[in-house]
């Protein structure tokens, strides 16, 4: 199993109340929030390993070279030595290095690599994975990864994570019309306002499905706009020309990486915590009480 860990905290935080606090104020709703999740998926799922993937870098200069508008509307501070600072809700921020810090007591795999998201060391470890993965995360980019054939489904938390949905390819078919393999060419042409991607203007969900139902993949799509025999509408024709700077490097910005120099770790799920000293000083400093106990109950199991 592997955590878009940030998502999942983002969910956390917005879900559960800012009154949730530790005995010194500072809220802990995040924090109390992922614990619980963590606890509901174990207990739902019964993975052997898990992965609490992280954004070492949310927006990696390489893909902003190639799209300069990537998440461009979410950061709060420029950086010149290092990742850019993303617009965070304030009680959340300081929230983040409890997580961290707990995760690593409890001994939970934490995994973060410099120059990548979240989204690109999920993609590695899928890839390299012998047996089935869940990958949970709250990010439609990652239905890139599903593939049935070596068993791995993204669950997407519909309402905390006691209610996910299960997406494998035939749940993609249904839903966009296209496969796990032609996502990343239907979500480039579609574009995500959420992360920055402009997509091609006047192309939605349903025009892109038909599109790559058509022709097959994004080049052999390109190869119509060249092609006066094509079925290609006009405007259709007109704005993907006038894309084509876009589409060329688009993909890669998409596309999870797949090859992130992953750092040694142990993900097997621990029956008992790694640094329990540690974990009792964070538990009283940060008051995670009951949702820390459900949650080391249940990896007793």
């Amino acid at each position: 199993m592997l955590l878009d860990t940030a998502s999942l905290y983002y969910r956390a935080y917005f879900g559960v109340p800012d009154t949730v606090r530790a005995p010194d104020g500072t809220p802990v709703n995040a924090v109390r929030g992922l614990l619980d999740f963590i606890t509901r998926l174990v207990q739902d799922h019964h993975p052997d390993d898990l992965v609490a993937c992280m954004d070492a870098d949310w927006r990696p200069n390489w893909r902003v070279e190639l799209i300069p508008s990537y998440k461009a509307h979410r950061v709060a501070v420029e950086t010149e030595t290092g990742p850019d600072e993303e617009a965070t809700p304030d009680t959340l921020a300081p929230q983040v290095p409890i997580i961290e810090a707990v995760l690593d007591a409890v001994g939970i795999a934490r995994v973060g690599v410099a120059s990548y998201e979240a989204d690109d060391v999920i993609g590695t470890l899928a890839g390299r994975a012998t047996g089935p993965v869940d990958i949970v995360t709250g990010d439609r980019d990652l239905y890139q990864l599903v593939d049935d054939a070596r068993g791995v489904r993204v669950l997407y938390p519909l309402k905390g994570v006691g209610q996910l949905q299960v997406t494998d390819e035939a749940w993609l078919r249904e839903k966009y019309g296209v496969n796990a393999s032609g996502y990343v060419d239907f979500a480039l042409l579609r574009g995500d306002p959420s992360d920055g991607l402009p997509g091609v203007p006047g192309i939605g969900e349903k025009t892109a499905a038909k599109l790559l139902d058509a022709y097959g993949d994004l080049a052999g799509i390109m190869a119509a706009v060249g092609d006066p025999a094509s079925k290609l509408t006009p405007s259709q024709r007109k704005r993907l020309d006038e894309s084509r700077d876009y589409v060329a490097v688009a993909p890669k910005v998409v596309r999870v990486a797949p090859d992130v120099p992953l750092p040694g770790f142990d993900p097997a799920l621990p029956s008992e915590p790694l640094d329990p000293e540690l974990l009792d000083a964070l538990a009283d400093r940060w008051g995670l009480g009951g949702a820390l106990q459900r949650l080391l109950s249940t990896l007793r199991k």
